[in-house]
């Protein structure tokens, strides 16, 4: 094994590009708990004085202006001869706190691991780097950020790694979700020889619908000037899930079958009922009904054509529970106003209007159709990654797992069905390389009911043919009770065995399709 010096490392050569510099330091004693939120398809895990070597590259693309760095770092002791690549989140494509994690993650399980930050310097700030100008893009940044830069970022820690150890990884591994999880796709769509295995969960593909679709609910605030109160969602989501938690056979507060539940808000318009977050009876205002209804069904043109999906119900759309939601609003006694996800409002001014003082307040109903169209015209080329040709990937061996929440708050699941459903046009038997899992009760990424072997099940089918059937999840309902479950590739789902006696037993559970 080589020792941890620049001087014994080649630098990387790839088509289109000329290294700059490449640096070496051994890090030791490094320490870092590891929560599943920052390791999606693993468990939480410690890392405990822990020795690597950090190479960092630093290249350039031939007439361009970018500094793009891929950091990968090498187990001292402990390699077990794999490389396992780390996705990003939000905005940012890697090298940042959300990636680190992950990577800490694979040297604690002794990976060699890498992340890009694809020429971004701050990626948590997207006002730095998005536009050059008012009116004009970074478009080298942007097609950076949107995925360009992965395979190099490929090419480089497999030359690295070779270098460092005198041999090539024996597996290749690439995990992430969300922004991680889409460019888990990107690289199994258009460089399929890449990595033997992809775990890519909650895909953040067709980016350039979903993103303004968070703002659809806030739109509609501002256009019929009405502005609810968290809890009256949350009364309204409570109501659903009450009319619909039985349909899967269990009694649990949590819905399991979506398809089969019909919710209806407006019967409810006016009824009383007690804001626990303002401790204060109140009646249930129409806004609330037309808000939650908007956020269930999906965003709409102003001829009421489709344009993206809603959320299931039972998913949290105030961002009183996760923090983060479609229809938040900020209140002062009995004034609201609009709280929008930052990354709606930013895809829109930054991207879409190319304006960082646009007031998003002001769009009307006919500019949200405009900015919505525009958005996919500019962006779907770079940032789709939804081409569900995978006969390639399947071509070469290549598996891929996905685990995508059912109370997902900013990614609506249907769009991972429908994914799902147009690869088998491209391959029919699409279960002998992918298995899409969906998971009750879980927000986006992570949180209740997170599966947490989805990586090792995805080694076990790429090493020892090992196919993945159900997974186990545990999954904590409405009543504070702990219940293990199963998961199901889809289009399977669990169906409670009533006869078994015990929800809280996953041996309960077999998978069946509806």
């Amino acid at each position: 094994m080589s020792n941890c010096a620049s001087s014994s490392i080649r630098p990387p050569t790839f088509k289109g590009a000329v290294v700059l510099s490449l640096s070496a330091q051994l890090v030791t004693n490094y320490s870092r708990q590891i929560t599943p939120a920052y390791y999606p398809n693993h468990g939480g895990l410690e890392l405990n004085n822990a020795s690597f070597c950090n190479l960092t590259v630093s290249y350039s693309h031939q007439n361009q202006t970018d500094l793009v760095s891929v950091e990968t770092w090498l187990p001292v002791d402990n390699w077990n001869g794999r490389f396992q690549a780390a996705g990003g989140s939000g905005l940012g494509p890697g090298r940042f706190d959300m990636s680190y994690g992950n990577m800490a993650g694979a040297i604690a399980e002794g990976y060699a691991t890498t992340s890009t930050d694809a020429g971004i310097i701050n990626p948590l700030d997207p006002y730095s780097w998005v536009l050059e100008s008012p009116g004009k893009v970074n478009e080298v940044l942007i097609r950076h950020w949107g995925g360009d830069v992965l395979n190099e970022m490929t090419i480089i820690a497999k030359s690295v790694i070779e270098d460092y150890y005198g041999r090539p990884p024996d597996y290749s591994y690439f995990n992430g979700c969300s922004q991680g999880g889409r460019q888990g796709f990107e690289l199994a769509q258009k460089y399929p020889n890449a990595y033997d295995g992809i775990a890519a969960s909650a895909p953040a593909f067709h980016w350039a619908q979903w993103t303004p679709a968070m703002f659809w609910p806030q739109m509609l605030m501002n256009a019929i000037v009405g502005y609810p109160h968290g809890c009256e969602l949350d009364y309204l989501t409570a109501l659903a899930v009450h009319e619909c938690d039985g349909l899967d056979g269990v009694v649990d507060g949590v819905i399991s079958s979506p398809k089969a539940c019909s919710f209806d808000p407006f019967p409810h318009v006016g009824s009383n009922f007690t804001c626990a977050t303002e401790n204060r009876s109140m009646e249930l205002s129409r806004a609330a009904a037309v808000i939650a209804n908007a956020s269930w069904s999906g965003a709409t043109d102003s001829a009421g054509n489709f344009i993206w999906y809603g959320l299931i119900y039972g998913t949290d759309l105030s961002g009183d529970i996760t923090g983060t939601g479609i229809a938040a609003t900020s209140c002062n006694n009995s004034v609201c106003e609009g709280k929008p996800v930052p990354l709606a409002y930013q895809w829109i001014q930054l991207f879409v209007q190319k304006d960082p003082n646009f007031d998003f307040t002001t769009i009307t109903r006919q500019g949200y159709d405009d900015i919505m169209l525009r958005s996919g015209l500019e962006y779907d080329p770079i940032v789709s990654s939804s081409n569900p040709d995978l006969s390639e990937f399947y071509r070469v061996g290549g598996k891929m797992m996905t685990y995508h929440g059912l109370y997902d708050q900013v990614i609506p699941i249907q769009a991972t069905e429908r994914y799902y459903d147009d690869i088998g046009k491209y391959v029919p038997d699409v279960h002998d390389f992918y298995r899409f899992y969906e998971v009750p009760a879980l927000p986006h990424c992570f949180g209740n009911g997170q599966p947490t072997i989805v990586f090792d099940a995805l080694r076990a089918w790429v090493e020892n043919g090992t196919v993945p059937e159900s997974l186990p999840t545990t999954l904590t309902d409405a009543y504070g009770k702990r219940n293990n479950r199963i998961l199901c590739p889809y289009p399977q789902r669990a169906i409670y065995l009533e006869e078994c006696g015990d929800s809280a037993d996953a041996a309960c559970f077999a998978c069946a399709a509806d």
